[in-house]
């Protein structure tokens, strides 16, 4: 099953709001979890995608939704890519770049130079291709070619000279809203789907590159996806027949015959480290795991080495800022049930603070019946439900009760001094 990141949705919220809409029901309806509107390296199964994309389209009568997303992309969209094309010296190093590399954003997506379909000379055609079968998700593949229209102005100038479009499927929306974003006639039902360009194009340079900064960029996407024949993929490939055993370095340099040294050597002429190397293979496992089967999290977190399920989740918040719920979305019974026990629980808490509430009130009745609002001795505190007072003292002559004449305390003719009462 293909995917891709969830930064190719990143538009999608703004442009559902911008219509007075909620994206919200729309991704619980293609099954998908909200985190991927936050997170845009969460990975998305790309038939999920489509299904998005043509549900909010459909409902909210909006038929050029898939090129309004693409307006609003940025190459930053494209991840560890866009450092790489950005800092491309021409148009054809960018190219070569998106058509080695691109799998890293969506692995289904594929971009590269052809001949120009109506054979005229000094012109070429760039070719998007996607992985569908059926009928075309035009929505999705609105998005995936306005974006590569806009990935071109961003990189080489909004002049850099594009001569026509053709696209391989019948347009959703009226033909006069992909004139607007291309900016050239649009040619519909073609065999495949093309921008078509000048040749010298691609000799153009590209705006504020700096090549130590591709060569940075051109590290880390080796690292993500390295070829083959290359030291990185050799091990890349070793570490994940191990899985999920053990895979100590001394092992898979063993089976490469390679001293383990050497292999951290190489491996750090790379721009990488043999742990990184493991745990992009976890991660690109996982990934395939949460997307495309209904494996128990505690099976997946065995099956790509992990000797704990909580070791996975924590992986899972490092790899894409989510758990792994975020990333596979429960089933539609599954849904219903997590519902049914968040509201129960909810109800639960409700009565237990009802509950301490009315426990409450009947200990304050109780206290309030056994500590009457009375003085106590002379001297002492007044003791009621609002808490201790300080006594009142009394000055001026006190009244004579008959029992303390009769007790001889006081005498005629004695000074009283004044009692605290």
């Amino acid at each position: 099953m293909a995917t891709i990141r969830a930064a190719g949705i990143r538009s999608f919220a703004q442009v559902v709001h911008g219509l007075g809409a909620d994206p919200s029901p729309f991704v619980h309806a293609a099954g998908l979890d909200v985190a991927v509107l936050d997170h845009d390296d969460v990975p998305i199964a790309d038939w999920r995608l489509a299904t998005l994309l043509e549900r909010a389209a459909r409902d909210l009568d909006c038929a050029d939704l898939g090129l309004r997303m693409a307006a609003r992309h940025d190459l930053d969209t494209l991840g560890p890519l866009a450092g790489m094309l950005a800092n491309s010296a021409t148009g054809a190093d960018a190219l070569a770049a998106a058509e080695r590399y691109l799998a890293v954003h969506a692995d289904a997506l594929h971009v590269d130079l052809t001949g120009d379909p109506l054979g005229e000379p000094g012109v070429v055609a760039l070719r998007y291709r996607g992985n569908h079968t059926g009928k075309p998700p035009v929505q999705a593949l609105d998005a995936g070619i306005g974006f590569l229209h806009r990935a071109l102005c961003l990189l080489l100038g909004d002049d850099y000279g594009l001569l026509g479009v053709h696209l391989a499927y019948r347009p959703a929306a009226n033909p006069g809203c992909y004139h607007r974003h291309f900016g050239a006639p649009v040619t519909f039902g073609t065999p495949e789907s093309l921008l078509r360009v000048p040749a010298g194009l691609l000799a153009r340079p590209v705006a504020g590159a700096q090549e130590t900064q591709r060569v940075k960029a051109e590290a880390v996407l080796r690292t993500l996806l390295p070829e083959p024949d290359h030291v990185v993929g050799r091990i890349r490939a070793a570490v994940d027949e191990s899985l999920p055993g053990p895979v100590p370095m001394d092992a898979v340099a063993h089976r490469l015959v390679m001293h383990p040294r050497t292999l951290q050597r190489r491996l750090a002429e790379h721009g990488t480290t043999y742990a990184h190397i493991v745990d992009n293979v976890r991660r690109d496992r996982a990934r395939r795991y949460l997307t495309e089967t209904r494996l128990p999290f505690h099976d997946v977190s065995a099956r790509i080495g992990f000797a704990e399920q909580a070791t996975f989740s924590r992986a899972c918040h490092r790899w894409w800022g989510v758990p792994p719920r975020c990333v596979r979305r429960p089933a539609p019974d599954c849904r219903a049930e997590s519902s049914f026990r968040e509201m129960t629980r909810a109800r639960s808490r409700h009565d237990g603070v009802a509950h301490r509430r009315a426990h409450h009130r009947r200990r304050d009745l109780r206290h309030r019946r056994r500590l009457p609002d009375r003085r106590a001795l002379p001297g002492t505190e007044l003791h009621d439900r609002r808490g201790p007072r300080p006594a009142r003292r009394h000055v001026g002559p006190v009244p004579l009760s008959g029992r303390a004449v009769r007790l001889g305390h006081l005498h005629a003719g004695v000074p009283v001094p004044a009692v605290d009462r």
